[in-house]
């Protein structure tokens, strides 16, 4: 398994609700530590990212600033508008530090994930990171 959402892996943007051009979406799927795409300021905010092909993930860690709720979405079709909720999550609260939440999925099939943050603590959250750990499924 490797991070499937990775832009040095394929990965890339397909959609993102707001963008900021100092902070940019993505930057959450470039692999640095101190990069991170900042919302602005409404919700629900909302991110696809598209796999280079389809994955089998099993799991999806976020490291973010201010989020509470949050909605992971699957589609198994390319270039589709359908998307299964797989993952619906509340993190914690962390004063000032980053949330560092892991999600264990099983193992789902995608070639898109699409993040829905539909709450923060705050009217502006930050989303650091997304690893989400997979491998290609071969057909």
């Amino acid at each position: 398994m490797f991070d499937v959402a990775l832009s040095s892996a394929g990965a890339h943007i397909a959609l993102a609700t707001s963008s900021d051009e100092k902070h940019p979406p993505e930057n959450m799927i470039d692999g640095k530590a101190d990069t991170f795409w900042s919302t602005t300021g409404m919700f629900p905010q909302e991110v696809v990212i598209r796999f280079q092909t389809l994955m089998k993930i099993t799991n999806v860690h976020i490291c973010s600033y201010n989020i509470k709720k949050l909605k992971l979405e699957a589609s198994e079709v390319e270039d589709s508008t359908k998307y299964d909720t797989i993952a619906d999550t509340e993190i914690d609260e962390t004063d000032s530090q980053l949330q560092q939440e892991e999600i264990q999925l099983g193992e789902k099939r995608a070639y898109s994930l699409r993040l829905i943050i539909e709450s923060g603590y705050d009217h502006f959250v930050s989303l650091h990171k997304v690893v989400v750990s997979g491998q290609a499924v071969h057909q």
